[in-house]
């Protein structure tokens, strides 16, 4: 008998496109129907491929079941639907759906059967992402968004050429555990780790989710960076390189989270930070650090979807980003405190929370792969996340000094949506079957046992400590931190401006020689390439290096064969 699967990603996209049609009373209802529609979908999909078609001559695989998928795709559903309850009736109508279809574009990538089909869904995700960054409505969203844009354009680029060097080569586009052994899995490899926000391509991620609006920052947290672990955990298991790629990562994402003074930007840096402990688990290849890898993407994206929840309550309702400029709002805002406490809470691994069974499983694969120093490094990193997310989050905008601020609570919708994910935060803390009973590979793991819950739990009373001993030195300031894109948004612009003016030189000694050669025609041509170049913006001038760029990567492709 045949049954039709119809793809949970096109449920998704058609909720969005209804959005903007609906009559303005509905558009809210929609978007919260939508993502428990595709939720309902999504456990529809029975194992192995069930939509397939053909195009450019190749059988493409829309649809693909496994657990591993369908955890994936569950929890951007989850997120879709607390998101657009957070946004209810306080969002613009195009940034719903568009928010809607960046969901619909992580959805997709969780079912996608082959790499044509999870490349077509990537970029889904890469354009309307850009779309909710400048739903922030400000010149600053803009000017990020066009620097998130061309950061994504560039990885889709680098990441189309591996796939379709891997098909010319090997015939198939179909996904398949991969060795760095070629050009075509390097630049697969390198694409996707741009999407994963591994420093030093990590900027991005830093620069644009602070911009967005508040309820468009909630979204951006969640789909982007954990796709990518998908990939990785499909494509590059047990690949060692990661390891070490995902230490750095940890360790970027915590010492520039402590220097920040921006609260989303804070948050945005601890993306990166708790993505990097993803990363090793992926790296380290066993069916524990897979396993572990996996649940920490769920649990993450709910406890840093709440973070940013509350982070967004507190823009929403005083307009301040600044950690410096707030402080003492538990007095006005107690709900939003305490479930952004527990967020808190979450992303330390206090136990009885969601971070807690899932960061342990990571952990416990190194030291059971007798890798020794990433144990020691993974411990160490634990004790600095509590003191940047843990501690310096909630300790600066809820409690510290008396800002003077006194806004009330945040709407009621943002408060059920903070509600929901923190319950979810606490109940997959307190029932760990209910998230292990999703995994893709048997569990026979127990985070609940004496050693190491006490150990835990020493290890953050001390970092505690620490915090406090060392809260002068963690009082920011009104200042800006610098990051890798210091390189590309000054030093490229001074070095093509360095070249320009070489460049310029030249040719007006070729216009000079010219001239005298009496030749105008050849003149006019030199003197309006001249005009060309010398009138380019800094803007301009990265556009044109961006595109020399792109055009070197391309040739080097095609130089293959």
């Amino acid at each position: 008998m045949f049954e039709f699967i119809l793809p949970p990603a096109i449920l998704m996209i058609a909720g969005a496109v209804l959005i903007g049609v609906a009559r303005p009373a509905l558009r809210p209802l929609i978007a919260l129907a939508t993502p428990l529609i595709t939720l309902y979908a999504i456990w529809q999909v029975p194992d192995g491929v069930q939509l397939t078609a053909t195009f450019l001559g190749y059988e493409v695989q829309f649809v693909e079941g496994s657990d591993l998928r369908r955890l994936f795709a569950t929890v951007f559903a989850i997120m879709g639907f607390g998101g657009a309850l957070f946004a209810f009736r306080q969002s613009k109508w195009w940034e719903l759906s568009a928010a809607l279809m960046y969901a619909a574009g992580a959805i997709g990538v969780s079912f996608a059967g082959d790499l044509i089909v999870m490349f077509l869904f990537w970029e889904l995700m890469a354009l309307f992402s850009t779309v909710v960054v400048w739903c922030g409505g400000t010149e600053r969203a803009r000017a990020a968004g066009i620097r998130y844009a061309i950061i994504h354009l560039v990885g889709g680029i680098v990441l189309k050429i591996g796939i379709e060097g891997l098909i010319i080569h090997t015939g198939s586009p179909e996904i398949r555990a991969l060795t760095l052994g070629n050009f075509d899995t390097w630049m697969i490899f390198i694409g996707v780790l741009i999407n994963a926000a591994a420093p030093p391509i990590s900027v991005w991620l830093a620069d644009a989710y602070p911009e967005s609006s508040p309820m468009g920052g909630v979204f951006l947290s969640a789909f982007t960076t954990k796709t990518a672990v998908l990939a990785l955990i499909m494509l590059f298991p047990g690949t060692e390189l990661l390891v070490w790629l995902g230490l750095i990562m940890i360790f970027y994402g915590i010492i520039w989270a402590l220097l920040e003074n921006d609260m989303r930007r804070i948050l945005s840096y601890s993306i990166v930070n708790q993505v990097g402990f993803m990363v090793v688990g992926v790296g380290i290849g066993t069916e524990l650090a897979l396993n572990g890898a996996a649940a920490h993407a769920f649990a993450h994206i709910i406890y840093k979807g709440l973070l940013f929840m509350s982070a967004g309550a507190v823009l929403y309702q005083t307009g301040v980003r600044k950690c410096s400029n707030l402080g003492g709002l538990f007095r006005t805002m107690p709900l939003t405190t305490v479930c952004g406490t527990i967020g808190a809470l979450a992303i330390s691994a206090f136990p009885w929370t969601s971070g807690f069974i899932s960061k342990s499983m990571i952990s416990s694969g190194a030291a059971y792969e007798h890798m020794a120093l990433v144990w020691y490094l993974l411990v160490a990193a634990s004790a600095g996340v509590f003191l940047h997310a843990g501690i310096k989050f909630p300790w600066f905008v809820f409690f510290q000094k008396d800002s003077g601020l006194r806004p009330p609570e945040a709407p009621w919708n943002m408060r059920a949506a903070m509600i929901f994910f923190s319950i979810i935060c606490i109940g997959l803390g307190v029932f760990p079957g209910l998230l292990y009973s999703l995994l893709p590979y048997p569990v026979d793991y127990k985070p609940y046992t004496p050693d190491h819950v006490l150990s835990q739990l020493q290890l953050l009373l001390f970092a505690g400590l620490a915090f406090f001993v060392m809260l002068p030195m963690m009082k920011r300031t009104l200042t800006i931190t610098l990051d890798f894109d210091y390189f590309y948004r000054r030093m490229i612009p001074k070095i093509a401006g360095f070249i320009d003016r070489s460049l310029a030189s030249a040719r007006d000694r070729t216009i000079e020689a010219v001239l005298s050669g009496g030749s105008r025609a050849i003149t006019q041509v030199r003197v309006q390439s001249y005009r060309f170049f010398s009138s380019r913006s800094p803007m301009g001038q990265m556009a044109i290096w961006m595109a020399v760029l792109l055009a070197v990567i391309v040739l080097m492709a095609f130089s293959r064969g």
